[in-house]
């Protein structure tokens, strides 16, 4: 009896200490698997130190430290630990923290207290919210300030990227700033180069640094060639050369919206496998266009100048980051709310790394017009720094968070389709032949196969293609897939109505896919938008054929 009781305590024993074995493993598994750092460059991709190196996608929200106070924003509002917390719950990985130049040139402002800058502003409401919120923060150095809030970031498992959006404390930006090119009066590339070193330099080693953009939006009269290749390749040898852990991130011209120069001419360097180029777009970059224009047309158009200015270089295989993008988040504005949904489309067929403007609900000052605690519409949270903005918006957005295809992410399964629908943020899913196809979650989505010559839309490892029966009507799954209803072909100049053809009256109509929003089921209605018809929308009836591995996204 006392044998058997000895021999079961052992065995006891050993299976709490393989459970608490199994638990360290895994508590250190999921601790390395978000920071394979540093991350490097294979190809098109961002990829870990992970052996073959695995894709990271970064999918990042911007955070204002640039502003007057040069202070990250919204420590006034809540606790440092409690607004870095919300991030990884909301989908995304890193933030692209803002930072002027003179953070780490001007001696005298980087040693100003947080209470002192917020002082010379006569901001008291924001020293005693912070007082409140961050007690511990108030009497520090602005540049440890920002030390800290970088130290929250990785404390919370999010990347950060540092961005110089300017030389001068200030909201960006203007053609007039003289901020905005080499040469420019508060742009003298040479102290911008001595800044960056010693940026570069006080985060090295800090592993959840993993990227510095070299300059925000470029712009302005003295715009030309040959100063960006030079003052370009000097910046980014001198980040490289202080800190080799960091990925080097390049602005291109006009406000960041051209590179395609790059086609003539690449940008060199002494160093390989760190090199990203960044790009920004937003819909009143386009006027009212987004409003008067037919959305099939203002799409299309908007998309071809991507490609032709900068998405090019996915195509041959060097890396590019929309770093900046955003709408209004209140979901009001018509014209940011077609951009997105198209822009979308776009991020998810090109599968980009992004930064998404903006994180902040409100400002401490806003400068141009100075109201203090100025709403950001733009933002995702809230001027509480509390709720979310829009989760609706958040939530279409989240299904490009996480990167469809890219090295690494699926060993087994071959590449295929997933039907993407930006409207909503979700994919087209079946249940069974005679279920209709509902919207869900891509993760979800089946393996279509879909290849443009043979215009059939089938379903990976079966005989079942996609028909349509009509309008009005619900498209389903079928073994007949030679009729003119089997037939699906990309239509419109914005490339995104999946269309058929259907009987009606004894006459062929032309369908494209919908969705009942009642359901979420996939119809077939009239095409919206195909000709130059300027008041319609089109979005309901945009899905795009993107290219996945695994189980969707």
């Amino acid at each position: 009896m006392a044998r058997f009781s000895c021999t079961k305590i052992i065995i006891i024993l050993f299976y709490v200490l393989l459970f608490l074995l199994l638990s360290c493993t895994t508590l250190q598994n999921t601790k390395t698997k978000v920071k394979a750092f540093p991350l490097h460059t294979n190809g098109r991709w961002i990829v870990d130190e992970e052996e073959g190196g695995k894709r990271v996608k970064l999918a990042c929200l911007s955070w204002m430290a640039h502003g007057l106070a040069v202070v990250a924003e919204g420590l006034s509002k809540q606790p440092l630990d409690s607004i870095t917390k919300r991030i990884r719950p909301m989908g995304f990985n890193c933030i692209r923290l803002t930072w002027p130049l003179e953070l780490v040139i001007n001696e005298s402002l980087a040693s100003l207290t947080v209470k002192e800058s917020f002082n010379r502003l006569g901001l008291f409401d924001d020293i005693n919210g912070i007082q409140a919120h961050n007690p511990s923060i108030l009497d520090l150095p602005l540049i440890n300030a920002f030390q800290a809030v970088v130290k929250s970031l990785g404390d919370n498992n999010v990347m950060v990227i540092l961005d110089n959006h300017c030389t001068k404390p200030a909201m960006c930006c203007s053609e007039t700033d003289q901020n905005g090119f080499f040469g420019d009066k508060y742009f003298d590339p040479h102290v911008w180069i001595k800044g960056l070193t010693k940026m570069a330099t006080m985060f090295n080693g800090v592993t959840n640094v993993v990227a510095m953009s070299l300059r925000n939006e470029p712009r302005g009269p003295r715009s030309n060639l040959k100063d960006w290749y030079r003052y370009m390749a000097e910046g980014a040898e001198a980040v490289h050369g202080a800190n080799p852990n960091v990925l080097v991130i390049v602005s291109g011209l006009v406000w960041d919206q051209d590179l395609s120069f790059l086609k003539n001419q690449p940008l060199k360097l002494s160093f390989n496998g760190k090199l990203v180029f960044e790009v920004h777009q937003y819909s009143y970059g386009k006027g009212p266009g987004w409003i008067i224009e037919n959305p099939n047309k203002m799409c299309a158009k908007i998309l071809g100048e991507a490609m032709r200015n900068s998405s090019f270089l996915l195509e041959q295989g060097r890396p590019v980051m929309l770093s900046e993008f955003g709408v209004n988040m209140k979901g009001t504005n018509l014209g940011d709310n077609r951009f997105l949904n198209c822009y979308l489309g776009m991020l998810a067929e090109l599968d980009m790394d992004w930064a998404l403007w903006t994180f902040v609900g409100s400002y401490y000052i806003r400068n141009g017009d100075f109201i203090v605690g100025a709403e950001e519409v733009y933002g995702v949270l809230n001027e509480d720094w509390i709720r979310v903005r829009n989760a609706s918006i958040l939530h279409k957005i989240s299904a490009v968070q996480l990167p469809f295809r890219g090295p690494g992410l699926s060993s087994k399964a071959k590449q295929h389709k997933v039907i993407f629908h930006p409207l909503t943020g979700l994919c087209v899913l079946t249940k069974s032949t005679v279920d209709p196809l509902r919207l869900g979650p891509c993760s979800n989505s089946d393996h279509w196969q879909y290849k443009p010559q043979e215009t059939k839309l089938s379903i990976e490892g079966t005989l079942l293609c996609l028909k349509a029966y009509g309008e009005g009507k619900a498209p389903k799954l079928g073994r007949e897939c030679s009729s003119p209803n089997s037939t699906w072909k990309m239509v419109s100049d914005s490339k995104m109505h999946l269309s058929s053809r259907v009987n009606k009256n004894g006459s062929s109509v032309r369908v494209c896919l919908d969705v009942d929003t009642t359901n979420n089921i996939i119809v077939t209605n009239t095409c919206k938008c195909l000709t130059t018809h300027k008041s319609c929308d089109a979005e309901s009836q945009w899905f795009k054929l993107v290219d996945s591995v695994g189980g969707g996204v």
